[in-house]
């Protein structure tokens, strides 16, 4: 797209779906700097170091890149006085937290692809249990919610158009700001896998290992359905769910992208447990042929068709679950049919439908 643009997001101290993102943004938009909060040059891909990235003064501050959760208020009094210079027609914000605030020239548009409303923000009780912020600290982090709320909807108002992620963020922009939103699916690289029509004799979770992510629910399903289960990644609540396994439920910890691929190739399903706002790994899963056990929930209602790509479970216990997985071993899924649902939410669909999105904008 031949316009001047500049890209904006929230934090550059670890990699996850929103990177994910702003690296197809990226490529899409290869000229774009990107404005944001804090930049940790050796956590973040080597190559991305060639990149045109303008950080704040926020990176001079103590321990940020390690936690940055204490540091939340600043995010925002950060973004609503960073101006990106003139001369750009169009910012175009990857927001997952506070970057939506941020001041744009005179005469440009700004739009927000919304990955969801703060969190921090608007769920903050469930967002300090997941992130165990000390009690202290949340404390005072609460008692400036009211604020920050307020702050966030009026840079809300700031915005031209949004773009959700997902229906279930779509109603979530609507019910907190009060705003209407186009609907475009993130980009999932399903050209990077195969269709597989082997199916061993085990069921496969890659994610990280955190509380919010529920898989403590597949591990109890499993271990009483007596089920191979294997878990691929690595998180603070690893521990816990070692605890509880098992002898059939496996944990590999951290793998590398081969053995991950390899992993999906020759599982017999997916399982997604957790409520998330899009959820790109069942799509991966997909894309190999193999049908995805998801709470039906969130993102998952969009990319997760009952007995198709798929099965759904519309309650968060071990015993949903465990209905779940014994129906899907009862159902004849057809790998081609799954992966062609996957395809829809490639990254050159992704590209196609932001391109015509953003040219319709500035007409």
């Amino acid at each position: 797209m031949a316009m001047p643009i500049a890209l904006v997001h929230d934090w550059l101290n670890q990699l996850g779906g929103a990177e994910d993102v702003l690296e197809v943004l990226h490529g899409l938009f290869p000229g774009a700097p990107i404005f944001t909060s804090i930049y940790d040059r050796r956590r973040m891909p080597a190559k991305w170091q060639e990149w045109d990235i303008r950080s704040s003064w926020m990176d001079h501050l103590p321990g940020i890149y390690r936690r940055h959760q204490p540091y939340m208020p600043l995010y925002a009094l950060t973004f609503d006085r960073m101006r990106i210079p003139p001369g750009y027609d169009l910012v175009l914000s990857n927001k997952s937290a506070f970057c939506l605030g941020v001041r744009t020239p005179p005469g440009s548009r700004h739009v927000c692809y919304c990955l969801t409303p703060t969190r921090f923000t608007f769920d903050f009780d469930a967002y300090a249990a997941r992130e165990r912020i000390p009690p202290g600290t949340s404390a005072i982090l609460k008692a400036l919610n009211r604020a920050l709320r307020r702050w966030e909807c009026a840079a809300a108002m700031r915005v031209d158009q949004f773009v959700a992620i997902s229906r279930a963020v779509q109603q979530r922009i609507k019910a907190f700001y009060g705003r209407e939103s186009t609907l475009i699916y993130p980009p999932v690289r399903v050209s990077d896998y195969r269709v597989s029509r082997r199916s061993d004799d085990y069921l496969l979770i890659v994610s990280r290992l955190l509380p919010y992510k529920r898989l403590d629910l597949a591990v109890e399903a499993c271990n009483r359905l007596g089920l191979p289960l294997v878990i691929a990644g690595e998180g603070r609540d690893r521990e816990r769910l070692e605890r509880m396994a098992g002898p059939t439920v496996k944990f590999l910890g951290r793998v590398d992208d081969a053995t991950r691929a390899d992993l999906l190739a020759r599982c017999r399903a997916f399982v997604f447990p957790g409520l998330e706002d899009f959820g790109i790994a069942p799509i991966n899963a997909m894309a190999c042929g193999k049908p995805a056990i998801a709470y039906a929930g969130g993102g998952s209602l969009d990319t997760v068709v009952d007995g198709i790509s798929g099965v759904l479970f519309s309650e968060q216990t071990p015993e949903a679950l465990a209905g779940a997985i014994q129906r899907s071993l009862d159902l004849a899924f057809h790998p081609d049919a799954i992966r062609a649902h996957a395809e829809q939410f490639g990254v050159q669909r992704f590209q196609t439908q932001l391109a015509e999105k953003l040219a319709a904008l500035l007409v």
